[in-house]
């Protein structure tokens, strides 16, 4: 007799055409992952008729529904539908911006890259981009660099080389193209997506399948520590599950390949400002979802969203009264985090920006070692961005460079 093996089970994926009804067998996605249990779930009644044997009479099931989570190791391209999902808009790119004069200097720590002429704003340049120089007859040192945008301006971009390398302060140099590397993913104010998907776990070693369907993406956990592999949990809600004795999903594209981000090779930036006392961080998202039971089906007939809310936490080193003032004044900052896969210069990476965050707590502990503070945070809609601003009109914003 055969028995399910972890490492036998496979995890498949694709986008529902129609909430809760299977997506077609061709063209899913396989995926990576560290644990998925997702599973039949059921109401449950328990009769409450008061009888002269003393014991329970009867127990019947209810509303059926999908629940569980999936896990894995943050890698670029990997999540990039299920993380589209939790904001509510499909990754899109950046055009890339030709034909540029650029002079390249010095800033303490920090570069600017400064145009002659148009505007790095109207363009779609934002602060906590991750851009690099792709084109043009810069010095080596210039090109196909990873750079995080601390400040944008219609002129200068002021940037941090994201794995510390030094750039050379040259030009203007004619004919260069500079890009935002990848796509973008943030919650807009307009035409928010309602995505589902139908999942499947398949059991190669014992041949069999469920395929849980009208899956839809109601909470993102990310981790990011000071040592180890950053981490991703997606909360998930669902309709109904479907059972087979072969796989349902049909030549799947494999999974991806992209390395594991470590947190170790990453910047983050408060309000502009690259800080090096961070000593982990996490970001949460809720997105609200729920369902009501209707009457004559024992299937949900909908999962409704609620807003999307983006909270978190850092830990940092106690070294002044910075973050203890930012809590009391309730003062609002912005908080950018890229990380990377390596430390070359042009490594994938994932990158989330919150533009406007305010602290909930700034706790400080004790002991016998270097102090940590704990701080809160929820992110807050930015009504101040939008296009020709420094900044998106959004809660979160997600940079994948190979969304």
């Amino acid at each position: 007799m055969a028995f399910a093996t972890g490492v036998a089970k496979q995890l498949l994926y694709k986008a529902e055409s129609t909430w809760g009804t299977l997506a077609g067998a061709s063209g899913a996605q396989r995926l990576r992952r560290v644990t998925s249990t997702l599973s039949l779930k059921k109401q449950t009644y328990e009769s409450n008729e008061i009888v002269d044997h003393y014991q329970v009479a009867d127990f019947r099931h209810g509303v059926r529904s999908v629940e569980g989570s999936i896990s894995g190791e943050l890698s670029p391209g990997t999540w990039k539908d299920f993380l589209a999902a939790s904001v509510r808009k499909a990754f899109a790119a950046v055009s890339a911006i030709t034909g540029l004069s650029l002079t390249i200097a010095t800033s303490s720590t920090n570069y600017t890259i400064t145009r002659a002429s148009g505007s790095f704003l109207t363009d779609g340049v934002k602060a906590g981009d991750v851009v690099r120089i792709t084109a043009g007859s810069v010095n080596a040192a210039n090109l196909n660099k990873n750079a995080i945008c601390l400040s944008v301006t219609a002129l200068v971009a002021t940037v941090y080389v994201m794995n510390g390398l030094a750039m050379t302060a040259e030009g203007p140099i004619a004919s260069c193209t500079l890009t935002v590397v990848g796509k973008k993913a943030f919650t807009p104010t307009t035409g928010h997506t309602d995505p589902s998907f139908t999942i499947e776990h398949y059991h190669s070693d014992i041949t069999k399948s469920m395929q849980f369907t009208g899956c839809k993406i109601n909470s993102v956990a990310i981790s990011l520590p000071p040592t180890g592999i950053s981490t991703i949990e997606f909360g998930m809600m669902g309709k109904d599950v479907t059972t087979g004795s072969s796989a349902y999903f049909t030549s799947p594209t494999a999974a991806t390949t992209t390395g594991v981000v470590a947190a170790v090779n990453g910047v983050v930036t408060l309000n502009g400002v690259k800080v090096a006392t961070i000593t982990g961080l996490t970001i949460n998202v809720a997105g609200g979802m729920s369902a009501v039971p209707v009457v004559g089906s024992n299937s949900y007939s909908d999962i409704a969203e609620g807003r999307v809310r983006v909270t978190g936490q850092l830990t940092a080193l106690f070294e002044d009264l910075t973050y203890h003032d930012l809590f009391d004044a309730e003062t609002e900052f912005a908080i950018a985090a890229a990380f990377t896969t390596a430390s070359t210069a042009a490594a994938d990476f994932v990158s989330f920006v919150m533009p406007r965050v305010k602290l909930g707590s700034a706790d400080i502990d004790d002991g016998e070692k270097n102090l940590s503070q704990t701080l809160s945070f929820t992110a807050l809609y930015n009504s101040a961005g939008g296009a020709g601003t420094s900044s998106e009109q959004s809660t979160l914003v997600i940079q994948d460079s190979q969304a």
